[in-house]
């Protein structure tokens, strides 16, 4: 067993206290007793819904190595370790483990293509060196630390996600990270209801680029807003600022993309030296997100000639953007984790490289943009008619979009994703490809699981 944290190193990185006496060296971090495995961490979080002090008699029968608690009455085994606050333990820990670490920190964020990217710094870090990162979508208070305190010792490379729905969210997160690199992938209307302006999200993500350390550099898009921002943030940071796109100026110049409905191929010319790439999945959203990878990791000092072909192990993962075959000969293009403006147009593009008899687009509300939702759902109109040869739609807000499409290319539309999934259903025919797109809340996963069941409902 690998030891991630010995007794000593807990109580002094918590300033908590073992209840009792004994040897404690645990192996992994957990925060859900469903997932834990012997030897690790149980960390008895106190959430809005939920609270993990109930679960610590179960966590430590599935053989947990220690738990952490802020309750002293929840037990009297000596594995318990005592904390003031267990959220704020969870974040001392990452502290701590970040501090012990002396790999390079890549930091990411942004409106969309966060995990995506994420994704593929794993994928071509792991090329160069042991690598840690973020599971899944990992990117707030409680993700980016638990991410930090899982970190092996012996990690090379370590990849945080960072995200945010509000104001002053990601400062904090960034500080505890201290990246080398940061990336921001994109600045979109992703929360533009609880942010009230593309600038102020802009503002709001260029926060990473204050958290680099001295010396370090940030990757933005060169076509985003704000980047004035951007160079101050840099600017304080004492940090160098790399842009990266298709602007002939830019730092990590993507050139000669090309795709098909298999995958992509471009050339990534960073810091004036060009390495070949190719993706088995197609999207040019996908090349900016590997060139933004790659030119992170060419920042952080690693082999560019070795990052770029590991990038061509990549694949989107569930819900976002992977590609499988359903229904004796659909092709489904599983969007359906979440959904903005600029993330609904990417997926267009891509369903409209894949070879089809027909294209069916089933979108579901985007969430969190208050007084700007009509104008953004509406502003789909075009992009969806220019690929969709029929369109279904769930939630009120899409409704708009539904109702404002020719009658030719209406579809279905119903209230929630579930009543809508039977007439997706039964409108798919062999040859067709659909594309299943919509924010977390809109519940597309239900329409995917409709799909995927292997007998069509009664």
């Amino acid at each position: 067993m690998s030891v991630l944290w010995t007794r000593d190193e807990l109580e002094t990185a918590t300033e908590g206290r073992f209840t009792g006496p004994g040897d404690i060296a645990v192996s992994g971090i957990s925060i859900d007793t469903r997932t834990l495995s012997p030897g690790d961490l149980f960390i008895a979080l106190r959430g809005d819904a939920s609270d993990g002090h109930r679960h610590i008699a179960i966590a430590l029968e599935k053989g947990a190595a220690a738990v952490m608690s802020h309750d002293a009455l929840a037990s009297s085994d000596p594995r318990i370790l005592l904390v003031q606050d267990t959220m704020a333990g969870l974040q001392a820990l990452g502290r701590a483990a970040r501090a012990r670490f002396s790999g390079h920190l890549i930091a990411i964020t942004g409106s969309v293509g966060k995990t995506t990217t994420k994704e593929m710094l794993r994928t071509a870090c792991s090329a160069l060196g042991r690598t840690h990162a973020a599971v899944a979508s990992y990117n707030n208070h409680w993700g980016v630390p638990l991410t930090l305190a899982r970190m092996p010792r012996d990690a090379q490379w370590c990849i945080s996600e960072i995200g945010m729905n509000h104001p002053g969210e990601i400062a904090p997160l960034a500080a505890m990270c201290r990246p080398h690199t940061a990336v921001i992938t994109t600045i979109g209307s992703a929360h533009l209801g609880h942010m009230g302006s593309i600038e102020a999200i802009a503002e709001e993500k260029a926060a990473v680029i204050d958290a680099l350390l001295p010396g370090g550099t940030a990757i933005v898009p060169d076509d985003a807003v704000g980047q004035t921002l951007f160079s101050q943030a840099a600017a304080r940071a004492g940090a160098t600022l790399w842009k990266a796109g298709e602007q002939p100026d830019s730092t990590a110049l993507l050139t000669g993309f090309a795709q098909t409905g298999d995958g992509s191929a471009f050339t990534a010319r960073i810091a004036g030296r060009d390495y070949p790439v190719r993706l088995p999945a197609p999207g040019r959203h996908l090349a900016r997100n590997a060139l933004a990878a790659l030119a992170a990791i060419i920042a952080s000092g690693g082999d560019g000639t070795k990052a770029a072909p590991a990038l061509d192990d990549f694949l989107p993962g569930a819900g976002r953007g992977s590609r499988r075959s359903i229904m004796n000969g659909v092709t489904l293009l599983d969007e359906s984790y979440n959904a903005s403006v600029p993330a609904i147009r990417a997926a267009l593009d891509v369903l409209g490289v894949i070879p089809a008899q027909r294209r069916i687009v089933v979108l579901g509300d985007m969430r969190e943009l208050g007084d700007f939702a009509d104008a953004e759902h509406l502003s789909l109109r075009e992009p969806v008619e220019a690929v969709a040869d029929k369109v279904f739609c769930c939630g009120r807000h899409m409704k708009l979009l539904f109702d404002a499409l020719p009658p030719a290319l209406r579809g279905a539309w119903s209230p929630a994703s579930g009543d809508l999934a039977p007439a997706v259903r039964a409108a798919l025919h062999p040859g067709d490809a659909v594309l299943v797109k919509g924010s977390l809340g809109s519940r597309m996963k239900d329409i995917i699981a409709a799909l995927e069941t292997t007998e069509a409902p009664a």
